[in-house]
Protein backbone atom coordinates (compact mmCIF):
# COMPACT_ATOMS: atom_id res chain seq x y z
CA UNK A 1 0.00 0.00 0.00
CA UNK A 2 1.20 3.54 -0.78
CA UNK A 3 1.85 5.78 2.22
CA UNK A 4 -1.52 7.11 3.47
CA UNK A 5 -2.27 10.74 2.61
CA UNK A 6 -3.17 12.88 5.62
CA UNK A 7 -5.01 16.21 5.75
CA UNK A 8 -5.04 18.54 8.76
CA UNK A 9 -8.02 20.91 8.61
CA UNK A 10 -7.30 24.21 10.38
CA UNK A 11 -4.17 26.39 10.39
CA UNK A 12 -4.31 28.00 13.80
CA UNK A 13 -1.93 27.15 16.62
CA UNK A 14 -3.36 23.66 17.16
CA UNK A 15 -3.60 22.80 13.46
CA UNK A 16 -0.05 23.89 12.59
CA UNK A 17 1.55 22.28 15.64
CA UNK A 18 -0.39 19.03 15.06
CA UNK A 19 0.68 19.01 11.42
CA UNK A 20 4.31 19.56 12.45
CA UNK A 21 4.16 16.63 14.89
CA UNK A 22 2.63 14.38 12.22
CA UNK A 23 5.26 15.41 9.64
CA UNK A 24 8.03 14.58 12.13
CA UNK A 25 6.53 11.22 13.13
CA UNK A 26 5.46 10.05 9.64
CA UNK A 27 7.80 11.76 7.15
CA UNK A 28 6.85 9.34 4.35
CA UNK A 29 3.13 10.22 4.51
CA UNK A 30 2.06 13.06 2.16
CA UNK A 31 0.59 15.75 4.40
CA UNK A 32 -1.51 18.84 3.63
CA UNK A 33 -2.87 21.62 5.84
CA UNK A 34 -6.21 22.94 4.57
CA UNK A 35 -7.66 26.13 6.00
CA UNK A 36 -9.82 29.06 5.08
CA UNK A 37 -7.60 31.37 7.15
CA UNK A 38 -3.87 31.36 7.89
CA UNK A 39 -1.87 33.74 10.10
CA UNK A 40 -2.40 36.63 10.80
CA UNK A 41 -6.14 35.86 10.69
CA UNK A 42 -6.41 33.02 13.23
CA UNK A 43 -7.48 32.92 16.89
CA UNK A 44 -3.89 32.01 17.78
CA UNK A 45 -2.71 35.38 16.44
CA UNK A 46 -4.72 37.10 19.18
CA UNK A 47 -3.70 34.81 22.06
CA UNK A 48 -1.49 36.21 24.82
CA UNK A 49 0.75 33.13 24.56
CA UNK A 50 1.66 32.76 28.25
CA UNK A 51 2.34 29.27 29.56
CA UNK A 52 0.10 29.34 32.62
CA UNK A 53 -2.40 26.45 32.40
CA UNK A 54 -6.16 26.81 32.48
CA UNK A 55 -8.04 23.86 33.93
CA UNK A 56 -10.35 21.67 31.83
CA UNK A 57 -13.00 20.20 34.17
CA UNK A 58 -13.61 17.22 31.88
CA UNK A 59 -9.93 16.22 31.50
CA UNK A 60 -8.01 14.37 34.27
CA UNK A 61 -5.39 16.58 35.94
CA UNK A 62 -2.56 14.11 35.28
CA UNK A 63 -3.35 14.29 31.55
CA UNK A 64 -3.40 18.10 31.61
CA UNK A 65 -0.07 18.12 33.46
CA UNK A 66 1.49 15.80 30.87
CA UNK A 67 0.32 18.05 28.01
CA UNK A 68 1.74 21.09 29.81
CA UNK A 69 5.08 19.39 30.58
CA UNK A 70 5.53 18.36 26.96
CA UNK A 71 4.64 21.84 25.71
CA UNK A 72 6.89 23.58 28.23
CA UNK A 73 9.85 21.30 27.42
CA UNK A 74 9.37 21.84 23.68
CA UNK A 75 9.20 25.65 23.90
CA UNK A 76 11.97 25.80 26.55
CA UNK A 77 14.31 24.05 24.11
CA UNK A 78 13.43 26.61 21.42
CA UNK A 79 13.98 29.47 23.90
CA UNK A 80 17.51 28.13 24.47
CA UNK A 81 18.28 27.93 20.74
CA UNK A 82 19.36 30.37 18.05
CA UNK A 83 15.75 30.28 16.76
CA UNK A 84 14.27 31.81 19.92
CA UNK A 85 13.88 35.33 18.54
CA UNK A 86 12.56 34.17 15.16
CA UNK A 87 10.01 31.92 16.90
CA UNK A 88 9.04 34.70 19.34
CA UNK A 89 9.70 32.62 22.48
CA UNK A 90 11.41 33.84 25.66
CA UNK A 91 11.44 33.28 29.40
CA UNK A 92 9.63 35.80 31.58
CA UNK A 93 9.43 36.05 35.36
CA UNK A 94 6.63 37.59 37.36
CA UNK A 95 3.82 37.31 39.82
CA UNK A 96 0.32 35.91 40.14
CA UNK A 97 -1.47 37.80 42.92
CA UNK A 98 -4.60 37.08 44.96
CA UNK A 99 -6.74 39.04 47.40
CA UNK A 100 -7.06 35.87 49.50
CA UNK A 101 -4.99 32.66 49.16
CA UNK A 102 -6.58 30.25 46.67
CA UNK A 103 -7.81 26.82 47.73
CA UNK A 104 -4.99 25.34 45.68
CA UNK A 105 -1.93 27.26 46.91
CA UNK A 106 0.41 24.91 45.03
CA UNK A 107 -1.17 24.29 41.58
CA UNK A 108 -0.58 21.07 39.64
CA UNK A 109 1.83 22.83 37.27
CA UNK A 110 4.07 24.37 39.96
CA UNK A 111 6.95 21.92 39.40
CA UNK A 112 6.90 22.42 35.61
CA UNK A 113 7.47 26.18 35.56
CA UNK A 114 10.79 27.43 36.95
CA UNK A 115 11.44 28.61 40.51
CA UNK A 116 7.84 28.49 41.77
CA UNK A 117 7.51 29.95 45.30
CA UNK A 118 5.19 32.07 47.45
CA UNK A 119 5.76 35.81 47.05
CA UNK A 120 7.73 37.58 49.76
CA UNK A 121 6.30 40.40 51.87
CA UNK A 122 8.62 42.82 50.07
CA UNK A 123 7.26 41.76 46.67
CA UNK A 124 3.65 42.06 47.85
CA UNK A 125 4.20 45.70 48.82
CA UNK A 126 3.88 46.48 45.10
CA UNK A 127 0.28 45.18 45.18
CA UNK A 128 -1.51 46.81 48.16
CA UNK A 129 -4.91 45.35 47.12
CA UNK A 130 -3.56 41.79 47.24
CA UNK A 131 -2.54 39.73 50.27
CA UNK A 132 -0.93 36.66 48.74
CA UNK A 133 0.84 35.60 45.58
CA UNK A 134 3.03 33.23 43.64
CA UNK A 135 6.32 34.07 41.91
CA UNK A 136 7.72 31.97 39.08
CA UNK A 137 9.36 32.01 35.67
CA UNK A 138 7.53 30.68 32.64
CA UNK A 139 7.57 31.02 28.86
CA UNK A 140 5.96 33.72 26.75
CA UNK A 141 5.23 33.19 23.09
CA UNK A 142 4.72 36.11 20.71
CA UNK A 143 2.04 34.41 18.68
CA UNK A 144 2.23 35.74 15.08
CA UNK A 145 6.00 35.06 14.79
CA UNK A 146 5.52 31.59 16.28
CA UNK A 147 2.75 30.69 13.81
CA UNK A 148 4.92 31.84 10.89
CA UNK A 149 7.83 29.84 12.32
CA UNK A 150 5.59 26.74 12.40
CA UNK A 151 4.58 27.37 8.78
CA UNK A 152 8.22 27.61 7.70
CA UNK A 153 9.04 24.35 9.51
CA UNK A 154 6.11 22.63 7.78
CA UNK A 155 7.17 23.81 4.32
CA UNK A 156 10.72 22.64 5.03
CA UNK A 157 9.25 19.21 5.83
CA UNK A 158 7.45 19.14 2.47
CA UNK A 159 3.97 19.81 3.86
CA UNK A 160 1.47 21.50 1.50
CA UNK A 161 -0.34 24.54 2.94
CA UNK A 162 -3.54 25.15 0.98
CA UNK A 163 -6.21 27.83 1.37
CA UNK A 164 -9.45 25.89 1.17
CA UNK A 165 -12.86 26.06 2.87
CA UNK A 166 -13.91 22.61 4.09
CA UNK A 167 -17.68 22.43 4.61
CA UNK A 168 -17.85 18.66 5.21
CA UNK A 169 -14.99 16.38 6.27
CA UNK A 170 -16.39 13.61 4.09
CA UNK A 171 -15.62 15.62 0.93
CA UNK A 172 -11.90 15.03 1.66
CA UNK A 173 -12.23 11.25 1.37
CA UNK A 174 -11.63 11.25 -2.40
CA UNK A 175 -8.13 12.69 -1.86
CA UNK A 176 -7.04 11.75 1.68
CA UNK A 177 -6.87 8.57 3.76
CA UNK A 178 -6.85 10.21 7.21
CA UNK A 179 -8.30 13.60 8.23
CA UNK A 180 -7.37 15.55 11.37
CA UNK A 181 -9.93 18.09 12.56
CA UNK A 182 -8.24 21.12 14.21
CA UNK A 183 -10.89 23.70 13.32
CA UNK A 184 -11.30 25.24 16.77
CA UNK A 185 -14.58 27.11 17.15
CA UNK A 186 -15.43 26.19 13.54
CA UNK A 187 -15.97 22.60 14.69
CA UNK A 188 -19.34 23.64 16.12
CA UNK A 189 -20.71 23.88 12.59
CA UNK A 190 -18.35 21.48 10.81
CA UNK A 191 -19.02 18.45 13.00
CA UNK A 192 -22.12 19.64 14.88
CA UNK A 193 -20.46 19.86 18.30
CA UNK A 194 -23.07 21.62 20.43
CA UNK A 195 -20.89 21.47 23.55
CA UNK A 196 -18.38 23.78 21.84
CA UNK A 197 -19.02 27.50 22.38
CA UNK A 198 -17.03 30.62 21.57
CA UNK A 199 -15.62 32.60 24.47
CA UNK A 200 -14.89 36.06 23.10
CA UNK A 201 -11.58 37.51 24.23
CA UNK A 202 -10.43 41.10 23.77
CA UNK A 203 -6.84 42.15 24.50
CA UNK A 204 -4.78 45.30 24.11
CA UNK A 205 -1.21 45.56 22.89
CA UNK A 206 0.74 48.59 24.07
CA UNK A 207 4.25 49.98 23.86
CA UNK A 208 5.66 49.95 27.42
CA UNK A 209 9.26 48.73 27.06
CA UNK A 210 10.10 49.37 30.73
CA UNK A 211 7.85 46.49 31.82
CA UNK A 212 9.86 43.27 32.11
CA UNK A 213 7.79 41.15 34.54
CA UNK A 214 4.36 39.62 34.03
CA UNK A 215 1.55 40.36 36.48
CA UNK A 216 -1.59 38.23 36.63
CA UNK A 217 -4.58 38.69 38.90
CA UNK A 218 -5.35 35.15 40.01
CA UNK A 219 -8.88 36.16 41.08
CA UNK A 220 -10.03 37.41 37.68
CA UNK A 221 -9.11 37.94 34.05
CA UNK A 222 -6.67 40.86 34.41
CA UNK A 223 -3.11 40.35 33.23
CA UNK A 224 -0.03 42.18 31.96
CA UNK A 225 2.27 40.06 29.78
CA UNK A 226 5.47 41.64 28.39
CA UNK A 227 6.47 40.31 24.96
CA UNK A 228 9.50 40.94 22.79
CA UNK A 229 8.03 43.99 21.00
CA UNK A 230 4.89 44.93 22.97
CA UNK A 231 3.00 44.30 26.20
CA UNK A 232 -0.31 42.41 26.11
CA UNK A 233 -3.02 43.65 28.46
CA UNK A 234 -6.07 41.54 29.17
CA UNK A 235 -8.61 40.57 29.11
CA UNK A 236 -12.24 39.58 28.69
CA UNK A 237 -14.20 36.33 28.67
CA UNK A 238 -17.64 36.56 27.08
CA UNK A 239 -19.20 33.14 26.66
CA UNK A 240 -21.38 32.63 23.63
CA UNK A 241 -20.41 35.88 21.89
CA UNK A 242 -19.42 35.61 18.21
CA UNK A 243 -18.56 39.30 17.79
CA UNK A 244 -15.09 40.06 16.42
CA UNK A 245 -15.60 43.83 16.64
CA UNK A 246 -13.53 45.65 19.28
CA UNK A 247 -15.67 47.11 22.05
CA UNK A 248 -14.49 50.55 23.27
CA UNK A 249 -16.03 50.07 26.73
CA UNK A 250 -14.14 46.78 27.14
CA UNK A 251 -10.94 48.50 26.02
CA UNK A 252 -11.38 51.17 28.71
CA UNK A 253 -12.18 48.53 31.34
CA UNK A 254 -9.12 46.41 30.51
CA UNK A 255 -6.82 49.44 30.54
CA UNK A 256 -8.24 50.64 33.85
CA UNK A 257 -7.88 47.22 35.51
CA UNK A 258 -4.31 46.83 34.28
CA UNK A 259 -3.35 50.34 35.43
CA UNK A 260 -4.63 49.50 38.92
CA UNK A 261 -2.14 46.59 38.98
CA UNK A 262 0.70 48.52 37.31
CA UNK A 263 0.19 52.33 37.52
CA UNK A 264 3.12 53.05 35.18
CA UNK A 265 0.96 51.75 32.32
CA UNK A 266 -0.69 55.19 32.28
CA UNK A 267 2.35 56.21 30.21
CA UNK A 268 1.94 53.37 27.69
CA UNK A 269 1.59 54.34 24.04
CA UNK A 270 0.29 52.91 20.78
CA UNK A 271 -2.71 50.96 22.03
CA UNK A 272 -3.91 48.30 19.55
CA UNK A 273 -7.00 46.19 20.14
CA UNK A 274 -7.35 42.52 19.15
CA UNK A 275 -10.35 40.20 19.41
CA UNK A 276 -10.49 36.41 19.12
CA UNK A 277 -12.96 33.59 19.74
CA UNK A 278 -11.65 30.88 22.04
CA UNK A 279 -13.06 27.39 21.30
CA UNK A 280 -14.40 26.42 24.73
CA UNK A 281 -15.76 23.11 26.01
CA UNK A 282 -15.41 21.17 29.28
CA UNK A 283 -12.63 18.99 27.83
CA UNK A 284 -10.35 19.16 24.81
CA UNK A 285 -11.76 16.78 22.20
CA UNK A 286 -8.92 14.39 21.40
CA UNK A 287 -10.54 11.38 19.82
CA UNK A 288 -10.53 8.93 16.90
CA UNK A 289 -13.69 8.49 14.91
CA UNK A 290 -14.54 6.58 11.72
CA UNK A 291 -17.05 8.28 9.43
CA UNK A 292 -18.94 5.88 7.18
CA UNK A 293 -21.27 6.38 4.24
CA UNK A 294 -22.54 3.73 1.85
CA UNK A 295 -20.04 1.16 3.02
CA UNK A 296 -17.05 3.53 2.63
CA UNK A 297 -15.07 4.78 5.63
CA UNK A 298 -12.93 7.79 6.54
CA UNK A 299 -10.80 7.78 9.72
CA UNK A 300 -10.85 11.13 11.51
CA UNK A 301 -8.86 12.41 14.49
CA UNK A 302 -10.32 15.37 16.40
CA UNK A 303 -8.09 17.84 18.26
CA UNK A 304 -9.98 21.00 19.24
CA UNK A 305 -11.72 22.75 22.13
CA UNK A 306 -8.65 24.17 23.90
CA UNK A 307 -10.45 27.31 25.14
CA UNK A 308 -8.23 29.94 26.76
CA UNK A 309 -5.43 27.49 27.55
CA UNK A 310 -4.33 26.38 24.10
CA UNK A 311 -0.81 27.76 24.21
CA UNK A 312 -0.05 25.99 27.47
CA UNK A 313 -0.89 22.53 26.09
CA UNK A 314 -0.69 22.79 22.29
CA UNK A 315 2.41 20.63 21.75
CA UNK A 316 1.20 17.98 24.23
CA UNK A 317 -2.18 17.64 22.54
CA UNK A 318 -0.48 17.64 19.12
CA UNK A 319 1.63 14.66 20.23
CA UNK A 320 -1.48 12.82 21.42
CA UNK A 321 -3.30 13.56 18.15
CA UNK A 322 -0.26 12.25 16.26
CA UNK A 323 -0.39 9.02 18.25
CA UNK A 324 -4.05 8.65 17.24
CA UNK A 325 -3.12 9.31 13.59
CA UNK A 326 -0.59 6.51 13.94
CA UNK A 327 -3.37 4.18 15.09
CA UNK A 328 -5.41 5.16 12.02
CA UNK A 329 -2.46 4.48 9.71
CA UNK A 330 -1.82 1.11 11.36
CA UNK A 331 -5.51 0.18 10.96
CA UNK A 332 -5.44 1.18 7.29
CA UNK A 333 -2.32 -0.88 6.66
CA UNK A 334 -3.88 -3.80 8.50
CA UNK A 335 -7.04 -3.65 6.39
CA UNK A 336 -4.92 -3.34 3.24
CA UNK A 337 -2.99 -6.47 4.20
CA UNK A 338 -6.21 -8.35 4.88
CA UNK A 339 -7.57 -7.25 1.50
CA UNK A 340 -4.59 -8.83 -0.23
CA UNK A 341 -5.02 -12.18 1.53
Amino acid sequence: MAAPKVAVVGAGLVGLSTALCISEAFPSCPLSVLAEQFSPNTTGDVAAGMLIPHTYPGTPIHVQKQWFKETFAYLFAISNSAEASEAGIHLVSGWQVFKTPPKDEVPFWSDVVLGFRPMSAAELQKFPQHRWGQAFTTLKCDCPPYLLWLERRLRANGVQLRTSKVADLWELRSEYDVVVNCTGVGAQQLVGDRELLPTRGQVLQVHAPWLKHFIRDGDGSTYIYPGIHSVTLGGSREKGSWSLSPDPATTRDIFSRCCSLEPSLQRAEGVRVKVGLRPSRSAVRLQREVLSRGGAELPVVHNYGHGAGGFSVHRGTAKEATRLVGECIAALRGSSCRAKL
